[in-house]
């Protein structure tokens, strides 16, 4: 069986490689990332219908500012959003599991929603929602990354186009041909570029059906 690499910043990196391992993978962890607060002034609450949360990272990142929205419903894009805000005590509403826009197509488009988040970012194509997008972290490129030559041969595991962009600027051209892509989107997939011994798609933009696809690449 391959190996499975995974390329996330810390903490979502270690939940990605429990939920692996979890699943019977040798999972190892190489971040290509690492996040920093940002400064921000907080948004006042009542100009808000609800909080639009993409990201888990953003609920550790606003930490304490987070508390003046309480009285606001949550809308987060997956599960491990979802777990991250009823953690820091908000109240969610709706839980999504097909990416963002799935997540806005299934809400009252008349909501103004407050989207706090990372400062490199996907926004919307849904157009009907007034969303008012406020980054509160940023993900910086690791100035020194190591392991990368265990890689060949094995799994990547990919969840942004971003990362898939940085790691095909760092993996050597002659070990491409030998590693699997396990992408959680069409765009992530593209950024990865060619050259790579498979280029699989999740069948949803989420953890758990990136992480069934990144067994199976694993396995066979």
């Amino acid at each position: 069986m391959r190996r499975l690499f995974v390329f996330r910043p810390e903490p979502a990196s270690r939940q990605t490689i429990v939920k692996a391992q979890a699943l019977g993978l040798d999972a190892v962890s190489i971040p290509l990332f690492e996040l920093h607060k940002l400064e921000w002034s907080p948004p006042e609450a009542g100009d808000y219908d609800a909080l639009l949360l993409t990201s888990a990272n953003t609920v550790k990142m606003a930490g304490d500012r987070l508390d003046i929205y309480r009285a606001l419903p949550v809308h987060a894009v997956g599960e491990g959003t979802a777990v991250a805000a009823r953690v820091a005590g908000l109240g969610v509403a709706t839980v999504g599991g097909g990416g963002v826009d799935q997540l806005l197509g299934e809400i009252d488009p008349g909501l103004r929603l407050l989207h706090l988040c990372g400062e490199d970012r996907r926004e919307p194509s849904v157009p009907a929602h007034a969303i008012t997008s406020v980054p509160v972290y940023r993900a910086a490129e690791r100035a020194e990354i190591q392991g990368l030559g265990q890689l060949r041969g094995q799994v990547a595991v990919l969840h942004s186009p971003r990362a898939a962009k940085r790691l095909a600027e760092l993996v050597d051209p002659t070990d491409r041909a030998t590693i699997r892509i396990a992408a959680i989107s069409a765009a992530a997939a593209e950024a990865a570029g060619e050259g790579w011994q498979d280029v699989r798609i999740a069948s949803s933009p989420n953890d758990a059906e990136l992480l069934a696809l990144a067994a199976r690449l694993c396995e066979t």
